[in-house]
Order: structure tokens, then C-alpha cells, then sequence
């Protein structure tokens, strides 16, 4: 492992997680609600996922350094293992958060209408009010609980691979926008504040990096042992579990969510496009 590369990939793991402030901002800046891009970016997302997880993380990251580390057979039955350890993990976060303000499940199209054009929110009574707050609250914190594993992933991989880290980022940025937009905006109509919606938007997006720093502090301590530095194996079922959480994402929110929003092809377009834009990557840093 190369620490070296800390900095930077910490760098793209904040990147990665305040996408949820770009979400608020384009929530109350969008000239007018265009879905396609939404259908076609988290499509790109998805095939960028889908791809690295597969081709890259699992197949290469993961299976030598537990195959080099465990014996061929036993090294891809951990990696196996792992890998829907994972797509478990994440699966049982979305199982304990309530289904109303669960990010992962497809929102309708007036949650992600733009609010361009209004200087405060409209007047609601105070019941409608106070759930719209419990709303956009329970989102930010939804969202917040997703975004460690996500952000782990992001550090991880920058961290071994800085060529491998940038797209990940980016995928992931992607499809934290509509996560941003979906706490910004029920928070603006119950309180008629911008600010209070931005920042907990933006904070939100900070579990990323946090949740990053965390758990690698917590196996560089507890597994580095004095040399700080995490054992290979440890590392490859870290790379197969994340590999099991970003299929998930990909299958569980980010294909759902490009096609209730596409027109035509636009969503296996994005999924194709992410996959080749992926692969073309992949190879010219071979």
C-alpha cells in the first residue's frame, strides 16, 4: 500500500461526497427541470460502477492479493465471500432505514423539480411543515449512513490506484447529486430557508470523507499493528466487499433511477457509455 497517495485521495473522496451541495445548489439554480440528464448521468454511473467493480476490484484487486495470499482455491473462495459480504452490508443498511427517506429508493419527479424563480418557500401549516423537516432530515441522515461504505470505496481505491480512484469518484459524485437534492428541498419548504437546506445538504455529504477517515484509521490502528501498514489479505477482501457495495448501488439505485427517467435508450446509452469511457480508462493506464 502507498500512502503517499493519501492527500489525493482524500481529495477525491471530499469531492466525491460534497456532490450532495452541488445537488442543493442545482436545485435552486436549474433554469428548468431537465430529467435526461438525470436518467443518462446515473446510467454512465452505473456502467462505471458496474465495470471497475467487476473487472477491476474484484477480478484483480482482490482475487490476487487473497489468491497470492491464501492459496488459488481458498483465495477466491474468500474473495466470493467477501464480495456478498458486502452486497450484504449495504443491503442491511437500506433494510434498516425507513423506506420514505431511503436515497436508494426512486423518488418521484416533483421531489427533484428545480425551485427556480421562488424567493421563499410556500406557506404550509405547521403539520406539513414539521413533516417535510422530519423528511429532509431523515434523508441527510439516510444518506450520511450510505455514504461511509461509499466513501471507503473511493479512498481505498485512489489510495492504491490513483488512475482507478478518479473515475470512482466521479460515478459516485454523480449520483450523489440527486441525493443532495432530494434533503435540500423538502427542508426549504418546511423552514423557507436556502441556507439551512444547503447545509444540510452539504453536511450529509461529509460522511463520505469522515466515514473514509474512520474506518481506515480504525484497520490501520487495530490491524496495522506498529508498522501502521494493513496486511494484503485484509486489503483484498476490503477491495472484494467494496466491489459487492457499488454493484448494489448500481443495480439497487442507480439503473432503477436512470430509468424512470429516460426517454428511449438514454439508459442503457449512459450504461454503455460509463462502461467503454471505464474500460478506455483502464487500459491507458496499463
Amino acid at each position: 500500500m502507498h500512502y503517499e497517495n493519501f492527500w489525493f485521495a482524500l481529495g477525491l473522496t471530499v469531492f466525491a461526497g460534497m456532490a450532495t451541495g452541488i445537488g442543493s445548489i442545482l436545485a435552486f439554480m436549474a433554469p428548468r427541470t431537465n430529467y435526461r440528464w438525470l436518467s443518462i448521468g446515473t446510467g454512465f454511473s452505473a456502467g462505471v460502477m458496474l465495470y471497475v467493480s467487476f473487472v477491476e476490484i474484484f477480478a484483480e484487486k482482490g482475487a490476487s492479493a487473497l489468491v497470492e495470499y491464501y492459496g488459488y482455491t481458498m483465495g477466491h473462495w474468500v474473495n466470493a465471500a467477501s464480495f456478498f459480504a458486502g452486497i450484504a452490508l449495504i443491503g442491511l443498511i437500506d433494510a434498516l432505514i425507513p423506506h420514505s427517506e431511503n436515497p436508494h429508493e426512486v423518488h418521484n419527479e416533483k421531489e427533484f423539480a428545480p425551485l427556480q424563480g421562488k424567493d421563499s418557500a410556500p406557506k404550509l401549516g405547521a403539520s406539513d411543515s414539521k413533516k417535510l423537516m422530519r423528511m429532509g432530515l431523515f434523508t441527510a441522515l439516510a444518506i450520511a449512513i450510505h455514504n461511509f461504505p461509499e466513501g471507503l470505496a473511493t479512498f481505498l481505491a485512489a489510495l492504491k490506484d490513483p488512475s482507478l480512484g478518479i473515475p470512482i469518484a466521479v460515478a459516485i459524485a454523480l449520483h450523489n447529486i440527486p441525493e443532495g437534492i432530494s434533503v435540500s428541498i423538502p427542508i426549504f419548504y418546511a423552514t423557507g430557508n436556502r441556507k439551512k437546506a444547503f447545509i444540510y445538504s452539504f453536511l450529509s455529504g461529509l460522511a463520505e470523507p469522515v466515514g473514509a477517515l474512520i474506518a481506515f484509521g480504525a484497520l490501520t490502528y487495530f490491524i496495522g499493528g506498529d508498522s501502521g501498514v494493513i496486511p494484503s489479505n485484509i486489503m483484498g477482501i476490503l477491495f472484494s466487499l467494496v466491489a459487492g457495495i457499488m454493484v448494489y448501488i448500481s443495480l439497487d439505485e442507480l439503473l432503477p433511477t436512470s430509468r424512470a427517467y429516460c426517454k428511449g435508450h438514454d439508459s442503457i446509452v449512459g450504461l454503455i457509455l460509463g462502461m467503454f469511457v471505464m474500460a478506455l480508462s483502464l487500459l491507458l493506464f496499463k
